[in-house]
């Protein structure tokens, strides 16, 4: 099933991945209380394979990093997918949250995390305006750059 939000998608050259097996036991990519769904975080992947590895400010310049977050944000988008069979039953976007794999001097965490709170305004306007937090860590799962979780209004 292909909605408005995944043909917004594809305008913007964008493809939506399937969403991944988490690779730890016990742990759930979504689960869904009343009308909100918290997505687990999730790292960026690129043809299904984890991608960007490494830290920003070292590996990966600024601009890089906000790649890597948006890809990390297909990824949640491809756990809304899993959950509700359409992105379009998402009401408002709530929360996002981001861990920044940085070296301890790369102080621009906030703005790599521009790269997944831009395309989910890009996707859904108004109501994918949220509210975040951006953390720089020193180590991150799998070596990632970067990791994107978010709490969603849904229908």
């Amino acid at each position: 099933m292909c909605g408005v939000a995944e043909e917004k998608l594809g305008r913007l050259g964008l493809t939506l991945p399937k969403a991944a097996s988490p690779k730890v036991a016990k742990i759930l990519n979504w689960k869904r209380s009343g009308n909100l769904l918290f997505i687990s975080g999730q790292v960026p992947r690129v043809d299904g394979e984890i991608s960007w590895i490494g830290k920003v400010g070292r590996e990966f310049t600024l601009e890089q990093g906000q790649q890597a977050a948006r890809d990390s944000t297909l990824m949640m988008l491809a756990c809304i997918k899993e959950a509700l069979g359409t992105l379009d039953k998402v009401e408002e976007i709530v929360r996002v949250k981001g861990y920044i794999n940085v070296e301890p001097d790369f102080t621009e965490v906030s703005a790599c995390l521009n790269g997944a709170s831009e395309l989910l305004v890009e996707l859904y306007g108004d109501p994918g305006q949220h509210t975040r937090t951006a953390i720089g860590v020193a180590s991150m799962p799998f070596g990632v750059a970067i990791e994107v979780e978010g709490i969603f209004e849904v229908s």
